[in-house]
């Protein structure tokens, strides 16, 4: 495979992702703007199911927190608000399916549908405060960058464009074009936005700007998003290959060539504690060293993961198409704990130093927790 690393220097300025309170909000999906995964507090070994809420559609989407409530989209087109205490608040009705995980700006969730608008709709009531037209389908989450007094949301489409988009007025601050369909978020840190799409393309983007500064062209679908972590990156692609790619230097570390037998890397992996963890069609969860790309451990579910797992400093939790949520053993990958939820599990988890959250893709949304923390 021939990879393309475009030269082009870095400029350094301080990038800020909009702030929450670590452990209690989960304001982006992933929990922060980089997509890492990655969280330095613990969870319980034993959880259990403190209650569930049905919300009478189907979803792909990942649940989102701020201040006590949880948002998220399902595919009758509805974004649903919904209490610590688990009661339905609000819904909102964007008349397409939301198929990405809202994002929390202030007193805004905002959320893309595939009818390509980007809706921001207000925490407390669900009213609508403004509205973005994209020319296609919107299928990915958005995220935000602040640079000193500036702020930005972005967000992919299939247009082939990443927009950015002011978090007050929804107005159009600028686009960056790609070559094929954007299908997920965007991750930014430091000074840069880092994006892939079909053009197979992993594009470096200036949020201020939105001018390009480094592409790397793998010539595969990325269908996922790329994590970052400091001066790293690792993203996988269609053809289940996974990367891990200094984008300082503009080197790859190292690459996993057919790591999959059958099917594409959907997953976001999670970087932290020296090592990438993600997901795969073929009903694994992989686990490799930073440094040299070694596997460690590889742990088999019944069916495919899609969802993106997170990662504590001792352990890993994700859902898999077999019905199961599962916590694993980082350094070992031995099975801790596992809930059968009864249908397939297609979300990320939204986390905190309680308990978790978790979509089924039958659109029930749970949460897990240890009891003996909730008295």
């Amino acid at each position: 495979m021939r990879y393309v690393l475009s030269v082009i220097s870095f400029c350094f300025l301080t990038l800020v992702s909009e702030s929450q309170i670590p452990g209690t909000d989960w304001h982006i999906f992933r929990g922060k703007s980089d997509l890492s995964g990655k969280f330095d507090f613990e969870i319980s070994s034993n959880p259990s199911l403190i209650w569930s809420v049905p919300t009478g559609a189907r979803t792909k989407s990942s649940p989102v927190l701020s201040q006590n409530t949880i948002f998220f989209g399902n595919d009758k087109g509805e974004l649903i608000a919904v209490s610590a205490d688990g009661k339905v608040l609000w819904k909102y009705d964007s008349g397409s399916s939301i198929e990405a995980p809202p994002l929390i700006f202030g007193n805004k969730v905002i959320a893309g549908s595939t009818d390509g608008t980007l809706r921001a709709v207000d925490t407390k009531s669900g009213k609508l405060i403004w509205s973005y037209k994209t020319d296609n389908q919107i299928a990915g989450s958005a995220n935000i960058w602040r640079i000193g007094s500036r702020t930005g949301i972005v967000v992919g489409s299939y247009d082939y464009y990443l927009h950015c988009v002011d978090p007050e007025s929804g107005k159009l601050m600028w686009k960056a074009e790609s070559d094929n369909y954007i299908n997920g978020t965007p991750a930014i840190t430091s000074d840069k936005i880092a994006f892939g799409g079909c053009d197979g393309v992993l594009r470096i983007i200036d949020p201020l700007t939105g001018k390009q500064k480094d592409t790397l062209n793998i010539g595969v679908y990325i269908a996922a998003s790329p994590a970052l972590s400091g001066a790293f990156a690792s993203f996988g692609d269609y053809d289940g290959n996974l990367y891990y790619l200094n984008v300082v230097s503009k080197k790859m570390v190292w690459t996993i060539s057919g790591c999959s037998t059958s099917g594409a890397i959907m997953a976001i992996p999670a970087i932290g504690n020296n090592v990438v963890v993600v997901g795969n069609e073929d009903k694994h969860l992989y686990c490799y060293n930073t440094g040299d790309g070694k596997l460690r451990w590889k742990f088999r579910t019944n069916g495919r993961i899609n969802g993106s797992a997170v990662i504590t400093p001792s352990k890993v939790l994700f859902g898999s198409a077999d019905g199961s949520i599962y916590l694993v053993n980082l350094p070992d990958g031995k099975k801790i704990w596992s809930f059968n939820a009864g249908t397939a599990i297609s979300s990320s988890p939204a986390v905190t130093r309680k308990g978790f959250y978790f979509l089924t893709d039958d659109g029930r949304l749970l949460y897990l927790a240890d009891k003996e923390s909730l008295k």
